[in-house]
């Protein structure tokens, strides 16, 4: 057993957070001692973590809470956490060697090599590959274009739509659902000021993206298995219906 001060130093958070946590429900103490101090065991400290992992994705507390009770054990969950992790240090790490490359060479006066400048920078060759280079410059201007708090209002939106589509898939929703059609849109109104055009080919390709490449999403690791499938077939469902080619 860790106390509630010994687990939020090591967390890096407060006791209080972790009282609030208890308050909604959300991470309750393994066990509370006569004299009222809250206890923590291995299985409340691997909630905690996941708990932390979820809030960096920027998912608030209520979406957090549906999908750690929605999900299944937590060593598959954690396991597919880890994996994208990885990914995501793999590719920040070739962004810094890239970028401490550059600087060498700039102020060595060597000459620079493009696939050096550009390793770990593959999202706008990605984007460039699959939808055109206009498409890329679209939103490339529009996210410049936003402030910090704008920025991080577009960001915490689309943590919510995905979340809310978790919530619907462990509730048992179908994708044609008016509930989660509703969401469907959401999602088709978040993409608008970034995409030159959402037409019912992009929509419906994006969804696909969503289950063929975790890097666009990580749905399944964060809401559970067939999450990213369920996006999928509630987003053609609602290109069909909504979209023009």
């Amino acid at each position: 057993m860790w106390s509630i001060q010994d687990i939020a130093r090591a967390a890096g958070t407060t006791s209080r957070t972790l009282r609030h946590y208890d308050a909604i429900g959300l991470l309750a103490p393994s066990r509370v001692g006569s004299n009222g101090y809250r206890y923590y065991d291995s299985d409340a400290l691997v909630r905690l973590q996941r708990i932390l992992l979820l809030r960096s994705l920027g998912l608030p507390l209520p979406a957090i809470a549906s999908v750690l009770d929605g999900s299944r054990d937590n060593v598959a969950a954690l396991s597919e956490h880890l994996t994208l992790l990885h990914q995501e240090r793999d590719r920040i790490g070739r962004q810094i060697d890239s970028v401490r490359t550059t600087l060498r060479k700039l102020e060595g006066g060597e000459p620079l090599v493009a696939e050096e400048v550009f390793d770990g920078f593959a999202y706008a060759e990605e984007v460039t590959s699959r939808w055109g280079a206009s498409a890329y410059q679209h939103g490339d201007r529009w996210w410049r274009s936003l402030s910090a708090s704008e920025k991080q209002a577009h960001q915490a939106e689309q943590a919510s739509i995905a979340a809310a589509f978790g919530a619907a898939r462990a509730a048992g929703l179908a994708p044609d659902s008016a509930p989660v059609q509703a969401i469907a849109a959401r999602l088709h109104a978040w993409l608008r000021p970034a995409v030159k055009t959402v037409s019912r080919a992009y929509f419906v390709g994006l969804g696909q993206l969503y289950v063929d490449d975790p890097r666009y999403g990580g749905y399944d690791s964060a809401f559970g298995d067939g999450t990213a499938e369920f996006m999928r077939d509630a987003m053609e469902i609602y290109a069909e219906g909504n979209l023009a080619e």
